[in-house]
């Protein structure tokens, strides 16, 4: 009897009551802050140490108080759980040598998570901790912050205690404080923002130039057999005649040009440009003609070719030719332009020798259309003989097939070839994240970055994929590099910012953007209307927008809008009905007929 009377005699100073105070049943609470207000008819956390060794020894019946917890339910946000909790010390009763020791668990699946414990001390306890005044009593704080798990949906939060007096401990159950996380903030899946395709340079048809030059005498327009015979006149002719009998080529235009130097008068300078310009074209519809080939030959001459002689000077060595080229900028009329240049007669017997002889010509310009292979001989290709291909080919194959499978086989295959090329690497770690394979996609985004670090696309994607891992620091860097980006920035910087918890600047971001993330942003706003508006208008609905659909609805109190919106999630992805079974937001309708029926 001594004991049991020792022991309730701490007992009621340890939790501020004695034998008068029990007979009247009367219990000071504590409260723990809410921006919820959620009342949770529990028992108070530091008086349950007390009511273990009461209800044992004294057999004396104690009430529940209330208790709340500030956010309750919990909150998944910026991937952690956090909380405060507050509450009072009532006056002249927390015994002056007690020691109590709060631990708050976060209990789920069969596992624990532990925070940081407090201690609060009496006025004569020698020991670290806060210290309560007997006569004044004070204020309980505490706060958790934990990382978020995947099977922490289903939780229980508790407080954990180790009462003491002196050298004696006393058991105290745990006390259970609240229950569930709401994790719709998790929703906002990085995985969902689209991601941006480095494209291919293919073209179907590319062009080529070739071009030769027949020179005249000074003053002459006769054509010489050494000029129609040069070897450059001879490979134009050939390239004629091949892309004529080539079905992969065709000749786009054929053009003959006549020219005369600009020293000399206007009228023997345009007549000389005509002739050379006649003679040429005579000679290249001759040639065509005995090779059988038909075309439409364009014409045209240059009296004085000044835009030949600037160039020419302009790439000469010639002393004082910066001279000269000023003379070329102040002067526009061609006779006032020779004039000034004949008076630099030193430098204009160079000119004659060096420059002018090779602007007195007719110049022969073929353009030829390179057909390239056909979609049928690209995808042949890439399945018998990938090495065939160059890599705008092997890019713009992967466009070919909406086969992700097929478009991955071919990224492989741009990065085998041509590993020097940011675009296979990027491209493929596209595909790798719509297989969900995240590891392998930052793989891929870092090789690419390794050759372009600077691009703007690949920033963008490497972002999204460091989003979907979590890796919200690497994701920030990446976006300060994603500026330009064809992709979806928006969108992009309103995850981050959700998945950082700053809801704020992620409304700013997401702007108008229709999509599933900026519905999350505008639910963990509470801002209904415009997420109902958000969902509605997404380009390709999937089960998530089905989902945050029903979401609204049980935030709005709107039952159908959550039955008729869960059965739609759930066709859409079976894995839904696991999520709702545990999903707090649907706490409301867990007891309910046909809620019961669509989650089972």
């Amino acid at each position: 009897m001594h004991e049991i009377k020792n022991f309730c005699t701490f007992a009621a100073d340890m939790v501020c009551f004695d034998h008068k105070f029990r007979q009247s049943k009367h219990i000071k609470h504590i409260t723990i802050n809410t921006n919820q207000l959620t009342r949770m008819k529990k028992s108070f956390f530091f008086l349950t140490m007390a009511v273990a060794l009461l209800l044992s020894s004294c057999n004396e019946p104690v009430q529940p108080d209330q208790i709340q917890v500030n956010p309750s339910p919990l909150q998944v946000k910026a991937g952690r759980v956090t909380a405060e909790m507050k509450g009072t010390f009532p006056e002249k009763k927390f015994v002056r040598r007690g020691v109590l020791v709060v631990t708050p668990v976060l209990k789920y699946n069969g596992k624990e998570m532990v925070g940081d414990p407090v201690t609060y001390v009496g006025e004569k306890v020698k020991e670290n901790g806060k210290v309560v005044d007997y006569a004044k009593g004070g204020t309980y704080s505490q706060s958790i912050n934990f990382p978020y798990e995947e099977d922490m949906a289903v939780c229980e939060l508790y407080l954990r205690f180790e009462a003491r007096k002196r050298n004696k401990t006393y058991d105290v159950p745990d006390l259970k404080i609240a229950d569930g996380i709401v994790t719709t903030a998790m929703l906002a899946d990085a995985s969902n923002v689209p991601g941006q395709v480095t494209g291919d340079k293919f073209q179907r048809t590319i062009q080529e130039m070739q071009e030769a030059d027949i020179m005249f005498l000074i003053s002459q327009s006769t054509l010489r057999s050494s000029e129609t015979g040069s070897q450059a006149v001879k490979d134009l002719c050939n390239a004629i005649k091949d892309a004529n009998n080539n079905e992969k080529k065709a000749i786009n235009n054929l053009e003959v040009a006549g020219y005369a130097s600009p020293d000399g008068g206007m009228e023997l300078n345009t007549r000389l440009a005509e002739e050379r310009q006649a003679k040429a074209q005579k000679f290249l519809q001759d040639n065509m003609k005995k090779n059988k080939v038909k075309s439409d030959i364009q014409a045209n001459m240059t009296s004085e070719d000044w835009e030949g002689f600037q160039a020419a000077m302009e790439n000469s060595n010639i002393q004082d030719k910066d001279l000269v080229l000023r003379v070329l900028s102040m002067y526009e009329d061609p006779e006032e332009r020779e004039a000034q240049i004949k008076n630099l007669s030193n430098v204009y017997r160079t000119i004659a020798d060096d420059v002018l002889p090779a602007l007195r010509r007719s110049r022969l310009i073929l353009t030829t259309d390179i057909i390239g292979r056909s979609d049928e001989e690209i995808t042949d290709a890439v399945k018998n003989d990938p090495a065939a291909l160059n890599v705008e080919e092997l890019l713009y194959a992967a466009t070919l097939t909406n086969n992700q499978a097929e478009k991955m086989d071919i990224y492989k295959q741009v990065t085998t070839q041509f590993p020097d090329d940011y675009r296979g690497w990027n491209n493929l770690g596209l595909s790798y994240m719509k297989e969900g394979n995240v590891a392998e996609a930052r793989r891929c985004y870092t090789k690419a970055l390794e050759i372009a670090p600077d691009n703007a696309d690949v920033n963008y994607n490497a972002a999204i994929a460091a989003m979907a891992d979590n890796d919200v620091d690497k994701a920030q860097q990446y976006l300060g590099k994603a500026a330009g980006t064809k992709g979806d920035l928006n969108t992009a910087m309103g995850t981050y910012y959700t998945q950082t918890g700053d809801y704020q600047k992620a409304k700013t971001a997401y702007a108008e953007s229709a999509s599933n993330n900026a519905a999350v942003q505008q639910i963990l706003n509470e801002d209904y209307a415009a997420a109902r508006k958000t969902l509605a208008a997404v380009a390709e609905p999937d089960a998530t927008t089905a989902y945050l659909q029903a979401i609204v609805g049980a935030r709005t109190n709107d039952r159908e809008a959550v039955y008729s919106n869960l059965r739609t999630a759930i066709e859409r992805n079976a894995k839904m009905k696991t999520r709702a079974q545990k999903d707090i937001e649907f706490s409301k309708f867990a007891e309910d007929e046909t809620f019961q029926s669509i989650i089972k």
